[in-house]
């Protein structure tokens, strides 16, 4: 590794592929996407999300030419490192060759939902160990699903080609490879093992590392037909000639296994010290903190992905609340003139009278809480809505406000349960997402959380990658960083929002009533 040295960060996300050049120093050098469709469809057996994994491929390649389009001769030829991060549970079926012969199956893919209780049967020793509770669109009960319906095979049980198959590939067997595993093997040429972070919702045992052979035997599923799983940060192979003509990317450069979209999220905003946080707020709310142990959670609502650092795990978990039920309930509104709006509103009202919520957009919820049941609402003035009839009711103000009351509450509660009491995890907090462009809106949540939000524009998935395949790079000189000072070299605080005390004392009333409002309904204990 030189001082030329030059990192490709790619995230597979669920509208498109961003690919990202960052220099040792961080500094965005070239970054530039492309779309991915997705198709969704309504079952009465559980709801379907399927993309092209087809798809996944040439939009990654495009967003790759694209990006050394950006850079002069010199920097394409100092490119020194790959690393892809992707949605978490998404997967496909390949041949032996690493081509893709079915459709994506994405992360919320509801299809094997009523397989879930067998793979919890099957094991549930295993899973208390693991320290979480399988859920129903983790990727273990779709693998099941496949299984049984006949798209997992060795070369001699084929006996019909799958649909969306190469017309060549019926001959071959059919594995699964989780979506950053296809990638990869499209920059290489070749099937490529997976990594401990992206095989965790297949089942994959991180204690032991390894596939718990007997579990899966038990429900029928030839272990031979998941993938080879190393650390993230493993050099899986280096990139081909084919490659080398249709991006730029020179012939040779490696590319190290990665890790899921929230994890390179976390080390893009450098949130790697023991207690740190991370929180993103998108479509969705996702957290993550760091710890010396497993966090287990008998409820199901808190995972612990494992770092690629020795003695060092991510405990988090994914809400269903977000910023993506603004765009549902405010359609044609300019969210910036709401939030202006609703800051004179209710800066003139005393910070204790603001209305919360529990913002879901859909039916249930799987963290902070898991309540397959649970419906959103408003609570204003002591008095409970519906968060379908709200807008009528109280109107777009106190709707507006009580949906970013509500994501600050349920962000606070998520806080506690990563430490397992009422306090929140002790290190710093960060924050990127969407939902971070809104000042108000983050200082608000600083608030009610009684602690320092620094936000950092390099705590993207992309930048992440970029990060972990700089540290893997350089693990072994004699005097390597670890992963930590890797990141904090690379990423800097854009600002940092700082809470006021005396407003704090108020939001904690606000909070309250919110505890006291799930307590009723049962979806948190007593």
């Amino acid at each position: 590794m030189t001082d030329d040295a030059l990192w490709i960060g790619i995230d597979v996300g669920t509208q498109s592929v961003r690919a990202t050049v960052v220099d040792g120093a961080g500094t965005r050098l070239a970054a530039a996407s492309s779309p991915i469709r997705s198709d969704r469809t309504l079952r009465p057996h559980g709801n379907r999300h399927e993309q092209d994994p087809h798809q996944w491929i040439s939009s990654t390649h495009t967003a790759l030419a694209d990006a050394m389009n950006q850079l002069t001769p010199f920097q394409r030829a100092c490119i020194s490192g790959i690393a892809t991060c992707a949605t978490s549970g998404s997967l496909t079926v390949i041949d032996g060759d690493g081509y893709p012969v079915a459709p994506g199956i994405m992360y919320d893919d509801a299809r094997a939902g009523a397989l879930a209780h067998e793979v919890v049967a099957a094991a549930p020793e295993l899973w208390k160990r693991l320290g979480f509770r399988i859920q129903p669109t983790w990727a273990l009960p779709k693998i099941l699903w496949l299984h049984r319906n006949g798209l997992l095979a060795v070369s001699t049980e084929l006996n019909s080609p799958v649909a969306g198959a190469s017309p060549n590939s019926a001959d071959t067997a059919r594995f699964v490879a989780h979506q950053a595993d296809l990638v990869a093997s499209s920059l290489i040429g070749r099937r490529v093992a997976s990594d401990w972070s992206h095989a965790l919702k297949s089942g994959y045992d991180l204690l032991e590392e390894r596939w718990p052979e007997v579990t899966l035997t038990k429900l029928g599923i030839d272990p031979t037909l998941l993938p080879e799983i190393v650390a993230p940060g493993t050099v899986l192979g280096e990139t081909d000639a084919l490659l080398a003509e249709t991006t730029g990317i020179r012939e040779g450069t490696p590319v190290f296994a990665g890790m899921t979209d929230g994890c390179a999220a976390q080390l893009g905003a450098a949130a790697l010290g023991l207690g740190d946080c991370h929180t993103v707020i998108g479509t969705t709310m996702v957290l993550k903190t760091v710890s010396a142990g497993l966090v287990a959670d008998d409820a199901g609502a808190v995972y612990s992905h494992r770092s690629p650092e020795e003695g060092l795990w991510f405990p988090g978990g994914a809400s269903n609340v977000g910023a993506g039920i603004l765009t549902g309930l405010f359609p044609n509104e300019n969210l910036d003139e709401l939030t202006a709006a609703t800051t004179e509103y209710y800066d003139a009202k005393p910070v204790a009278d603001l209305p919360f919520s529990y913002p879901l957009p859909g039916t249930g919820e799987r963290f902070p809480i898991v309540e397959p049941s649970a419906e959103g609402f408003v609570s204003a003035g002591g008095v409970e809505y519906p968060l379908t009839e709200a807008l009528q009711q109280l109107g777009k103000l106190p709707t507006y406000a009580a949906v970013l009351v509500g994501v600050a509450c349920a962000e606070r509660l998520a806080l506690e349960q990563l430490s397992g009491s009422n306090e929140a995890p002790a290190g710093v907090l960060s924050s990127s997402g969407g939902g971070t462009r809104n000042a108000w809106w983050v200082q608000l949540r600083s608030d009610l959380l009684g602690r320092e939000i620094t936000v950092a524009s390099t705590a993207d998935g992309s930048t992440g990658m970029a990060i972990l395949g700089a540290w893997a790079a350089q693990r072994s000189r004699p005097d390597p960083h670890t992963l930590a000072e890797i990141a904090s070299h690379m990423t800097h605080a854009d600002k940092i929002y700082r809470p006021n005390a005396e407003r704090t004392k108020e939001l904690n009333t606000v909070y309250e009533s919110f505890r006291r409002s799930l307590t009723r309904k049962g979806w948190l204990a007593g």
